[in-house]
């Protein structure tokens, strides 16, 4: 069985390999196609597609934008087959950069009101020219041994609503599927299962967003169980959406997250890709 990832994070953003060698990681672990979806930046997919084209490995430039979501969760879309090289795309990702700058700022003060010896400069370094982001606070407070690993770094201090957190600034869900598409991307609504809702309401959110021009849904990924895998499988099919599907590798800020098999049980089959490819077209070419 051919396997595809459609949902990685390179050290453009916060995952902790480069974009060139997450193409070889991939071609090592036999992927047939990868995409590379980092947060809010499309800096890498330069280096990415370069890195595929000399390894002979079907890419997919992406990204993965976050939403405002009134919800128990947090809603991510994800863009595929993005021109990288579109001004309004830019434009857009360039003001999230400088309020995720100004964010990171307010929950490095945070830290250290608590007390906490932490800077801008260490994060930066951390981070090695990407985007800084809170994997790489929490890397450092597991360093400092103010905790002893992510979880609790995220349950104690930076996850949604604790000591250090501030929320991160986002677009509207329609104003970033009209974005996506401008750069002649498809858009998929990114891990379901986070945005925390049971199946009356996920129902209607997708059926919202579907009116609003999203055009798949991330049915396969390293968190969904069968059950809920297969529901939203169904649900792409009541909404005549496409799927997608990814493990969303992050190197070794979520270590327990292997390219293309999440935990170990996760496939993406390659027709995931095919089919997300010829829609594309399709579109392109209208």
């Amino acid at each position: 069985m051919k396997i595809i990832d459609l949902h990685t994070h390179s050290t453009a953003s916060d995952g902790t390999l480069t974009p060139g060698d997450l193409i070889k990681e991939a071609k090592k672990a036999g992927l047939s196609a990868i995409a590379l979806t980092d947060h809010d930046t499309v800096a890498g997919l330069a280096e990415a597609q370069e890195m595929a084209q000399s390894l002979q490995i079907a890419f997919v430039p992406g990204v993965e934008i976050s939403v405002k979501f009134e919800g128990p969760g947090h809603c991510h879309l994800l863009g595929y087959f993005i021109d990288y090289e579109n001004g309004v795309l830019k434009e857009t990702l360039a003001s999230l950069h400088e309020a995720r700058a100004k964010r990171n700022i307010l929950m490095v003060e945070k830290l250290k009101s608590l007390g906490i010896d932490i800077s801008i400069e260490e994060l930066e370094k951390m981070a090695e020219g990407g985007e800084i982001g809170r994997p790489h606070m929490a890397k450092i407070l597991v360093q400092k041994g103010i905790v002893k690993d992510f979880d609790e770094a995220f349950e104690k201090y930076l996850g949604k609503g604790k000591l250090a957190y501030v929320p991160k600034a986002r677009l509207e869900a329609e104003e970033a599927i009209k974005i996506i598409h401008k750069a002649g991307g498809l858009v998929s609504l990114a891990h379901p299962y986070y945005l925390g809702l049971d199946e009356d309401a996920l129902i209607s959110y997708v059926a919202g967003l579907k009116n609003k021009g999203l055009d798949a849904i991330e049915a396969y990924y390293t968190d969904h169980d069968k059950a809920f895998t297969q529901f939203c499988l169904e649900l792409a099919q009541r909404f005549s959406l496409l799927v997608s599907g990814g493990s969303d590798f992050h190197g070794t800020n979520k270590p327990e997250i292997k390219l293309g098999v999440g935990k170990g049980n996760l496939r993406v089959p390659i027709e995931v890709y095919e089919r997300l490819l010829e829609a594309w077209k399709v579109r392109a070419q209208a």
